[in-house]
């Protein structure tokens, strides 16, 4: 051994034994009161004061120190005078670290304490016992705490968090164990008044990674009401932790500032699960419960390990509420109540804007499956499944898929959160509609029968559903290819009086559908007919005009041609005008049939061509649409 490692090994070794001697020999340890407050204050610049008898004792492998009336000053900038007022403490330092220039409080026990901590705007914090209070390193590491009767005070006013804590411990029983530690916390937590109570072990295990803390807690942050009980490793690092939590509140969203990751806006929320936490990952399993009247099941996991938290999710609902769907796209804020559309001064499209803000703060990866939806009966919506991805600030719902009227809309949406306004695309797929499904709450004896095949192809911009679509451009296409309709129905539009009122009399009966044809250009939010026909063996209905998505204004032309003669028969243009929530049908009163005809692209090639993949997709391969379309693009037609 050289003779450098000779002296290292030395020199601790002959500290510890002057430590021992002194130990074992001096009889009154107030003498050192001074000299032990003078050497903080010229390492701390603040004052340590020890009213009452100070006693020292050895413990191997600890020191313990015994105090009476302790008093630790606060730096000048903290709001408190002192960070620490104890009428009785012990405290056992661990001797090892102690030679590494470390100071390590194995145990403390605290009694009638009052400790103070603050951290200020500017990032200097109290319990740094550097004369700054911005070195890390220069604190004293406390690995278990014992408070028979203590307050606790934490204040931020940067993040404005502002906490008070009592703490007890009760006597201990009569067989002699130690009775669980009991607490209670109020003040602001972030802005939110926070509440909670709860009961622990009877030592804190602050730094110690080998024993698991009991806790049982609850409390309310804000609107978010929480109950745990389980073990947390490390109290103050978090390194583990296994609770099952019951957790309630009017809005995932709210949870964004006290946890930091994103959730989207939804109804009211109560659910229950396993919470578990191991390096860089929070996993809440096998979770259940209600949001709006909607049921949710499922696991999520968030892991901080990267360059920011990504959350993936497993989602299952038994029973979807068609109006807890609201929120997450934007009709209406969660905790509003019913998740309908927020309405603007004449519109009905949402028009809350998304908050892309906190887009960029994490990733995801979810998985919705819902097996049923609860809906009103006009609308046909049976299941839902959709893959939800958020990545640097970029949303897509890819593959976004529903059961409807018997058959399926399954596409694509994707939310472009990186630029401002928000650029939107949705390109979705309608096949299979039954018409009889489509309409459930017309009258059976009306309803019609056929299937609905179609695109949605549309691209626009801006902060809520209702920029998005007043800004859109694209194409909207939908076509029946057989099927039938009620003659009620097509005698009522072509105005035949006669025939209506043989009808009345008779009754009703269906009548064969040719084809039916919806091709819509959409450019800046308004979408105006290529084609509008609906053709079958009573007449032929044409249509032209527009549909204003930005105003939510119709106005909309509609030509009965008769395929037969009718006696008595008006002959006149119906007209369709008005907003969406407030549609009204009138009457040509000047008989111009033919006004706006002219306007339709009926000699357009390429929307006429674009509709074939459509009839493909269709059951009739003898198709009266593609004679139709054959029709169309004939020239003079």
């Amino acid at each position: 051994m050289t003779p450098r490692a000779k002296t290292a090994v030395a020199l601790p070794l002959v500290a510890l034994a002057i430590l021992l001697v002194v130990a074992a020999n001096v009889r009154n340890w107030n003498a050192l009161r001074e000299p032990i407050a003078h050497a903080v204050h010229t390492k701390t610049g603040r004052t340590l004061r020890i009213g009452g008898d100070l006693d020292i004792g050895l413990r191997w492998p600890y020191v313990q120190v015994r105090a009476v009336d302790v008093r630790f000053s606060n730096p000048s900038w903290a709001r408190r005078p002192n960070m620490i007022e104890v009428r009785h403490a012990t405290v056992d330092i661990a001797i090892s670290p102690f030679f590494r220039g470390r100071i390590v409080f194995q145990h403390v026990e605290l009694d009638h304490a009052a400790l103070a901590f603050e951290k200020s705007r500017d990032g200097r914090r109290n319990w740094l016992l550097d004369r700054r209070q911005r070195d890390s390193q220069a604190r004293v590491t406390i690995r278990h705490l014992a408070v028979s009767d203590g307050r606790i005070e934490y204040d931020e006013p940067a993040q404005d968090t502002r906490l008070n804590a009592r703490i007890a411990t009760a006597k201990r029983g009569p067989d002699g164990a130690s009775a669980p530690l009991t607490f209670t916390v109020q003040g602001r937590y972030k802005g939110e008044p926070l509440v909670a109570q709860g009961a622990g072990d009877p030592v804190l295990a602050l730094r110690d990674e080998t024993r698991p803390y009991h806790l049982n807690v609850s409390g309310k942050i804000g609107p978010t009401a929480v109950g745990a009980d389980g073990h947390i490793t490390d109290l103050l690092k978090l390194s583990a932790a296994d609770l099952q939590i019951v957790l309630s509140g009017a809005s995932l969203a709210q949870l964004y500032p006290l946890v930091g990751i994103v959730f989207p806006d939804t109804p009211p929320y109560r659910t229950r699960g396993r919470l578990v936490h191991g390096p860089h990952q929070w996993r809440y399993e096998k979770f259940s419960g209600e949001m709006g009247r909607s049921d949710i099941a499922g696991s999520l996991s968030v892991d901080t390990g990267g360059r920011r938290p990504i959350l993936v999710a497993r989602l299952d609902s038994t029973h979807l509420d068609i109006s807890d769907l609201g929120p997450l796209v934007g009709a209406g804020h969660a905790g509003e109540g019913s998740a309908t559309a927020k309405p603007g001064p004449t519109g009905i499209l949402p028009r809350t804007a998304f908050r892309t803000e906190r887009w960029s703060h994490m990733d995801a990866d979810v998985t919705l499956r819902a097996g049923s939806i609860d809906r009103p009966e006009a609308l046909p919506l049976h299941r839902l499944s959709t893959h939800l991805q958020l990545r640097d600030g970029r949303l897509r719902l890819d593959p976004l898929q529903f059961d409807v009227a018997g058959g399926t809309l399954v596409g694509a949406v994707t939310l472009d959160g990186r630029v401002s306004p928000i650029r939107a695309a949705a390109k979705l797929k309608v096949r299979k509609l039954q018409l009889a499904q489509l309409f459930p709450t017309l009258d059976r004896s009306r309803a019609s029968m056929g299937e609905f095949n179609g695109n949605i192809d549309l691209k626009g911009q801006g902060d809520t559903v209702a920029a998005m679509l007043g800004s859109a451009d694209g194409r909207v296409s939908l076509l029946i290819d057989g099927g039938e309709v009620s003659k009620m129905m097509m005698e009522t539009v072509s105005l035949h009086l006669l025939e209506i009122l043989q009808l009345k009399l008779a009754g009703d009966e269906p009548v064969r559908i040719r084809c039916g044809i919806a091709d819509f250009g959409v450019k800046q939010g308004v979408m105006q007919p290529d084609i509008l026909v609906l053709d079958t063996d009573v007449s032929r209905i044409d249509g032209s005009g527009r549909i204003d998505l930005g105003q939510e204004r119709l106005d909309l032309t509609i030509v009965p041609k008769s395929r037969k003669l009718s006696l008595v028969a008006l002959r006149t243009p119906i007209h369709v005008q008005g907003s969406f929530a407030h549609p009204q049908a009138s009457l040509d009163k000047g008989r111009l049939a033919m006004r706006g005809l002219g306007a339709l692209a009926l000699g357009a090639v390429n929307p006429a061509l674009a509709l074939l993949p459509l009839i493909d997709a269709g059951r009739n391969a003898d198709s009266e649409c593609r004679r139709l379309i054959g029709e169309v693009r004939m020239p003079g037609r």
